[in-house]
């Protein structure tokens, strides 16, 4: 290496430098005068260029003339290494340079350990005013690096020389203005250390809150942001508030945070989507449809056509990259919005509506081609079958039952290669059987196929009920039991199949109250007996199976029975628990009724007599 002293290389150096800076900065002001493409091609450019003058530059010796020059061209390098993506090769570059500028200022080489490394940079090269500026500039790239790769415990140990970066780039700047031209920098350091201090901010709280300290994440959230923030990271700000807020049970507060980062940007589907979790919390359901509705229509828009020119060297998602975050601002997709829309539609009223909203979401599965995977689109939906059952269930309850019976044939023969001989449950589960048709990868939950065939022929047998054909409805009532009945249970004990298992029972229980209502109209009365009570015992608390049962009796005669029972049933405050019920196996709000006045004034009535 020769040590160069020559003024007029020193010129040509910096020339360079601004002549990249130019270019770039050029581009960025002139707007769509340009393509995207071309953008892209001139960022690389910048990229390369820059590096090939650090690589002239750092071919002589580092001399004190020569450091700020070349500590300039680094700040420049490292940003366009940033742009690309390249964030081990910035940090080299950034690390190497620092050392070849404490040896030309006669320092020792510094500890790899960052706190102590650059405590003995900003002391070494502190003194003098112009070498300080440049220290300052590559202690903002080292602080956007710790951020791109997650490293918050280095931007906690050096919390304080960070936040003396306001102050410090300040007092350079007035030192530094009054010398002569000098070299030009891509992103100016303060609003570099403007947007470092916000997403700092973000990450951290992100950090803490998913660890769940929630107040120690309040805490660093409500620091005062700069007003010249991004408005989308000011409306995360918001949104990780409330969250904190919500998971301390203060819902309210929640909420007007939620409403702040949508005020601030539209654009916050996180904040709408917390919003939607609030109001299911509050019970306040038609406005958490609403936001369903809304949150649907956003996310369903097009995407913004993005810009013509490239993106800005250093943006806020390669700032805040974790995984915390990510989790915390995750929105389910568009096609698990319209499900739980259409669910919470047909639950609470609105069920023309919710009908559509199931036949959107089956025409969106079937164009995406969904059904040859036998999953949903998004984990957060229920598998195919069950998704033809819940629209099915829609239908019969907006008295649709050809279009029930027309899906429930759609689940009967998907399942139909896949149903077990017999299915004896025990830990741990019974795999798929080895070579058995599974195009559709259903075969991995066989107890699954076979609630979801029985449930299938359970709302075809309401359909029959609903047209009050009860020869058919007989019929597939007993296809549902006789299902049912290859499933036996010897041990129990996790979570999932006690669930199914529930499920089992509850869907027993149903088909044999179906079996008998039938029964009561075909004038079987004695078979309709043995099956009302069968379903009782299944799936007791069943309101209607205890209803007709109670009827059957007093038309067999057996009135002191009947009454009995009918005590029995009033007397009883403990309904059954339907949580995790599916949709489709809930209490069917068509088919055939009782006259509940006229059978409690027959049954009251027979009481008083026997009691005067």
């Amino acid at each position: 290496m020769s040590r160069v002293s020559a003024p007029c290389l020193l010129d040509r150096w910096t020339e360079e430098n601004n002549a990249i800076v130019d270019k770039w900065k050029k581009h960025c002001d002139r707007g769509d005068a340009i393509t995207r493409e071309q953008g892209l091609t001139l960022l690389k450019w910048c990229y390369v260029e820059s590096h090939k003058l650090l690589q002239k530059i750092q071919g002589v010796l580092a001399v004190p003339a020569h450091v700020q020059l070349e500590l300039t061209v680094v700040y420049n390098c490292c940003l366009f290494s940033f742009s690309q993506t390249q964030l081990t090769e910035a940090e080299h570059l950034l690390t190497h340079s620092l050392e070849r500028a404490l040896g030309a200022v006669g320092c020792d080489r510094p500890p790899p350990n960052p706190p102590v490394f650059w405590c003995m940079v900003l002391k070494s090269l502190g003194s003098t005013p112009s070498l300080r500026s440049c220290a300052l500039h590559l202690l903002c790239l080292s602080w956007a690096l710790w951020l791109s790769t997650c490293r918050l415990g280095h931007i906690q140990e050096l919390q304080e020389e960070l936040q003396s970066l306001s102050e410090g780039l300040g007092a350079v700047e007035v030192a530094v203005e009054r010398s002569a031209v000098r070299p030009a920098v891509l992103v100016h350091p303060r609003d570099l250390k403007d947007l470092l201090l916000i997403c700092t901010v973000i990450a951290q709280g992100a950090e803490l809150l998913c660890e769940g300290r929630c107040s120690e994440a309040l805490t660093v959230l409500q620091r005062d942001p700069s007003p010249l923030a991004p408005r989308e990271l000011l409306a995360q700000i918001h949104t990780l508030t409330g969250l904190c807020l919500s998971r301390t049970g203060r819902p309210h507060s929640a909420m007007q945070c939620y409403r702040k980062a949508l005020e601030t940007d539209v654009r916050c589907v996180c904040a709408l989507h917390q919003s939607i979790l609030v109001y299911r919390q509050l019970g306040n359901t038609q406005a958490e449809i609403q936001a369903l509705r809304l949150l649907h229509s956003v996310l369903i828009m097009p995407p913004a056509t993005q810009p013509a020119v490239a993106p800005p060297i250093i943006c806020p998602a390669s700032l805040l990259p974790g995984q915390s975050l990510s989790s915390l601002l995750s929105v389910p997709s568009p096609l698990s919005v319209l499900h739980s829309l259409a669910q919470k539609c047909v639950l609470h009223g609105s069920v023309s509506e919710g009908v559509e909203h199931y036949l959107d979401l089956l025409a969106a599965l079937q164009s995406d081609h969904q059904l040859s995977q036998g999953f949903s689109e998004a984990p957060s939906l229920p598998r195919l079958p069950e998704l033809y059952l819940e629209a099915g269930s829609s239908l019969l309850t907006a008295q649709r039952p050809t279009d029930c019976l027309a899906l429930c044939d759609e689940v009967i023969s998907m399942t139909l290669e896949l149903l077990p001989e017999r299915l004896l449950l025990e830990e741990p589960m019974e795999a798929s059987v080895p070579g058995s048709p599974d195009k559709l990868g259903l075969g991995q939950d066989r107890l699954g196929v076979v609630l979801w065939s029985g449930a299938a022929y359970l709302l075809q047998a309401h359909c029959y009920s609903h047209l009050k054909d009860w020869k058919q409805a007989v019929t597939h009532y007993t296809r549902c039991i006789n299902l049912l009945m290859k499933v036996s249970v010897k041990q129990k004990g996790c979570v999932k199949q006690e669930l199914g298992v529930r499920t089992l029972q509850r869907l027993k229980g149903l088909a044999l109250a179906g079996r008998g209502i039938s029964f009561t109209h075909r004038d079987q009365k004695r078979e309709s007996l043995r099956d009302l009570q069968l379903s009782l015992q299944a799936a007791p608390g069943c309101a209607s199976a205890g209803l007709w049962l109670t009827e059957v009796l007093w038309r067999l005669g057996r009135r002191q029975e009947a009454a009995a029972f009918w005590e029995k049933s009033q007397s009883s405050s403990t309904a059954p628990s339907l949580e995790g019920v599916p949709l489709y196996l809930l209490d069917p709000q068509t088919g055939p009724s009782l006259d509940l006045t006229d059978l409690q004034r027959r049954v009251e009535e027979f009481i008083n007599a026997q009691h005067s």
